[in-house]
């Protein structure tokens, strides 16, 4: 492993992360667990950063995926493609935006890459509302609306980012407010915001929970509150739902249905979880934004019939197993679980989170604090115990990331909840 470690770093940037002092390969997996390359098996509570969406090595997906691969791998979107096609239908039904049209891409971020233009093209602006912790890819559009200082690394962008409140509830200048004045603060600072814009703004984009940001989120109702304000300068909404999409919160199918009240946003992004592993990101917008753009383009892997072979398969079996009920119901007693746990843990602050996404937010009990030590900490000691996690949180919080496959089981909640449990009280 040691040789493995040294050859990464011989070839791959500095910057490139990496969990864990002794980091770790994974070799194999198969339904919530994986193994390492020295036959260790893990309980898996981080899917991939929330991307093996079903379960490790899911039959239906490799099944999908050779039979496809034994036809065609690769044809581009110059061609008519059966696979890409079936699953652009029926995202587009899901996704409940009027008249839909789907593009494909190959990540989240291109995905969200993507939605800015189309925004900034059909409003002719490059002016973007986006908020703050948020996260949005890593691609030079992607990064320049990130409102997350430790994953943005230039301040350069070709875009002028406006940051506004309302993405972090229990921090910030609102935080003692109850959920409606929370609400009616994020509301007014949003239109002086819009007071200081020169011309019109182009669009807000806003992840429904905050992935990287430390599984944060607003009050239900903040967004469609928000969409009412939007509407009145003509100002597009994209929902980011490359980690809140397909029925992870439990709740809903999207994470914008907990605001849906002023109706469904003009663009959704997606990706993650529908390739179950395979690379697949997408944008859905009403046919009037989609086609909005007065030049050609292509996807050269985009669409591919590959991937796409894996997301219907993947989606036919998420529906057909109802998998979004099973993130309401295993991820509601594991949050619950999680929170009887840490009621006794002065590291943690805070257990929060809907559905299979879950953060732990841990701080310096004497002052608050974020405490970055505890959460490398906590990683390593669940590690030991057979447990991955992931972590995240924005320039002033620590969190502990917990998004398995929706397939968990709640004898498998059960086990990751105690291993958890040990991590936290050795920290």
């Amino acid at each position: 492993m040691r040789d493995l470690y040294s050859r990464h770093k011989s070839v791959l940037p500095e910057w490139l992360a990496l969990y864990y002092a002794e980091p770790l390969e994974i070799t194999h997996g198969e339904g919530r667990h994986v193994w390492d390359a020295e036959g260790r098996k893990y309980l898996d509570f981080f899917g991939g950063i929330l991307t093996t969406m079903t379960a490790h090595a899911l039959p239906e997906v490799t099944k999908a995926v050779s039979e496809q691969a034994g036809r065609i791998i690769h044809s581009s979107t110059l061609y008519l493609n059966r696979p890409m096609i079936d699953l652009a239908e029926r995202v587009a039904g899901l996704s409940g935006i009027p008249d839909a049209r789907v593009f494909f891409t190959t990540s989240g971020t291109e995905a969200n890459d993507t939605a800015l233009l189309l925004a900034t093209a059909h409003r002719r602006s490059n002016q973007v509302l986006a908020m703050r912790n948020s996260y949005h890819g890593r691609s030079f559009t992607a990064v320049g609306i990130t409102g997350n200082s430790s994953w943005s690394p230039t301040s350069l962008s070709p875009l002028q980012t406006l940051y506004v409140h309302g993405g972090v509830r229990g921090r910030g200048p609102y935080a003692e407010l109850t959920d409606a004045e929370f609400t009616e603060a994020c509301v007014a600072d949003l239109r002086d915001m819009l007071g200081q814009a020169r011309g019109g703004v182009a669009a807000l984009i806003a992840e429904p929970i905050q992935g990287v940001g430390g599984f944060t989120s607003p009050p239900d109702g903040l967004y469609a509150a928000f969409r009412e304000v939007l509407r009145e300068h003509g100002i597009l909404w994209i929902s980011d739902e490359v980690q809140t999409g397909w029925g992870r919160t439990g709740d809903h199918f999207w994470g914008w249905q907990a605001h849906a009240a002023s109706g469904p946003p003009d663009m959704l992004t997606f990706a993650k979880g529908i390739g179950n592993g395979m690379s697949i990101g997408g944008v859905v917008a009403s046919a009037d934004v989609m086609n909005s753009l007065d030049s050609n383009s292509i996807s050269t892997f985009g669409g591919s019939p590959v991937t796409m072979a894996a997301g219907n398969a993947n989606l036919t079996y998420l529906l057909e197993h109802d998998l979004q009920g099973n993130a309401r119901r295993v991820g509601g007693l594991l949050i619950e679980r999680l929170r009887a746990i840490c009621a006794h843990i002065p590291v943690v602050r805070e257990v929060r989170g809907r559905g299979l996404m879950i953060g732990i937010e841990l701080v310096d009990p004497t002052t608050g604090e974020a405490n970055p030590r505890a959460a490398a900490d906590a990683l390593e000691a669940a590690r030991e115990g057979g447990l991955l996690i992931g972590k995240g949180g924005g320039h002033d919080t620590s969190v502990l990331r917990i998004a398995p496959p929706m397939t968990l089981t709640v004898a498998e909640a059960e086990e990751g909840a105690t291993i958890l449990e040990r991590a936290l009280r050795d920290v």
